[in-house]
């Protein structure tokens, strides 16, 4: 019998592997299973143990949010072990691409020894060069979809489909995109909330004893603040309460604003957006041999989507071509049950919520967790025709704002210091739900640009 509650690790195999810390609040197996739904909890875990023989700390951690880790570990779990048009070893390889781009050593070396245990050519470990052809092609979508998606135009589409040795069917063409936008935005996650290899991964952090803080702590208290930092944060909360309270008494006051107006706005936020960026104590992280070798061209990154001075793309607007009436009708005929259960996840983060915000309970978050949406995909160009972009800048100050940035566009550079310094009174789970957001808010901004060229390449 499997016992998810056991503490020690038994190679025999009675007992799952449960890593000691996870991330950035140092979530330790009992602190997670406090934080509520613990019955789900352990059955998503010893799920996780039968089908992998181990439970990840990315699992760990999201499994502070059940409802939510159900769906991921379906949709991974479809992605790379039911059948579909790409074989598994190229799956694997193709996840290592993606998780490149963004240096994520961590998700890099575990596609590693899973393309290995599933038949891969080892020679093809060796870097991008030694793999074929075929997928070497992939590589510069994977560089577009991962850091300036709204570059990606049906010219790249035809370039892979067109005939010839090489060319990709388009069936197999919509996992492989499916498959770079999942670990892009992963390898966000994976950054966003610290997660360290586990203890028998070489490289992998030591044994932390335990720790009394469970996660119902927040970041600040962890960090041993001063009283006076301590009430600052607590203020925080309850500007932020007040600003959610106002707007929402604004909605039922305030007259029809034109579209003008609206498109107005949404371009002051966007441009705003350019100043949103980390201060100079970014991460620097130097890309290590076995990152290294499956990137071309490191230098291409992130580039703010619309710069003073310059030609921009026209913004995307999201009722010209969303996820509801296209994006999900087209995916769901080219990789049908991939289409439903990426739906599924997409709304679960969205609805997402325990009607709390740090000590406080009985609160509708929906505004907040739509404007952290939305700002997601205004950083990548989307804008939504009915919302009012006034709520992003009332509802996210500037260290959340410089936090969702740079996990989204650039994760590889962010600190511990991003993380406890954004919405310091509240609980790490409720950090991780942000994180969460921004995982599916991401994936679907890639995943439209990518849709949208492959429709434009059909008509």
């Amino acid at each position: 019998m499997i016992v998810a509650g056991a503490e020690s690790c038994d190679p025999s195999g009675v007992q799952p592997y449960i890593p000691p810390c996870a991330g950035y609040g140092a979530l330790r197996r009992k602190e997670i299973l406090q934080e509520g739904a613990e019955s789900a909890q352990r059955r998503l875990f010893i799920e996780a143990f039968v089908s992998t023989g181990r439970v990840d700390n990315i699992t760990m951690v999201m499994g502070l949010h059940p409802e939510y880790l159900t769906c991921f570990w379906k949709t991974q779990y479809l992605l790379l072990r039911m059948d579909g048009p790409l074989p598994y070893y190229k799956r694997h390889y193709i996840a290592m691409m993606a998780a490149a781009r963004h240096q994520c050593s961590y998700l890099v070396g575990f596609h590693m020894g899973e393309f290995l245990q599933v038949g891969g050519n080892p020679e093809w470990l060796r870097g991008l060069q030694y793999a074929p052809q075929k997928l070497r092609n992939l590589n510069e979508i994977n560089k577009i979809l991962a850091h300036r998606p709204w570059l990606i135009t049906k010219e790249h589409i035809e370039a892979l489909l067109k005939t010839g040795d090489n060319s990709w069917s388009l069936a197999e063409l919509i996992q492989a995109l499916v498959l770079l936008t999942h670990y892009h935005s992963l390898a966000s996650f994976v950054f966003g909330c610290g997660i360290n290899l586990e203890t028998d991964h070489e490289g992998g952090h030591v044994f932390q004893p335990p720790s009394p803080r469970s996660c119902d702590s927040s970041p600040a208290s962890e960090d041993g603040v001063n009283s006076s930092s301590s009430a600052d944060a607590m203020e925080e909360v309850e500007v932020l309460m007040e600003r959610m309270k106002l707007l929402q008494e604004c909605q039922l006051e305030e007259e029809a604003v034109t579209q003008e107006e609206m498109e107005t706005r949404f371009e002051m936020e966007k441009r705003e957006s350019l100043l949103v960026t980390p201060s100079v104590d970014i991460a620097d992280h130097s890309l290590p041999p076995n990152v290294l070798c499956f990137v071309e061209d490191p230098e291409f990154g992130y580039k703010d989507f619309t710069r003073r001075g310059e030609q921009t793309p026209p913004t995307f607007r999201a009722q010209d071509y969303t996820w509801e009436d296209h994006g999900y009708s087209l995916i769901n005929r080219l990789y049908p049950d991939v289409g439903q259960l990426l739906d599924e996840k997409f709304q679960v983060v969205y609805n997402l919520t325990y009607n709390t915000i740090a000590m406080h309970s009985g609160v509708d978050t929906s505004m907040l967790r739509r404007a952290i949406w939305n700002y997601v995909h205004c950083v990548f160009g989307i804008r939504y025709d009915d919302y009012d972009y006034r709520e992003v800048n009332q509802l996210l100050e500037r260290s959340l704002k410089i936090y969702i940035k740079t996990v989204a566009c650039y994760p590889e550079k962010t600190t511990k210091r991003m993380y406890t310094h954004f919405w310091r009174h509240f609980k790490h789970s409720e950090k991780v739900h942000v994180n969460l957001l921004l995982l599916e808010a991401r994936m679907q901004a890639a995943l439209l640009y990518a849709l949208r060229a492959i429709t434009r390449y059909m008509t």
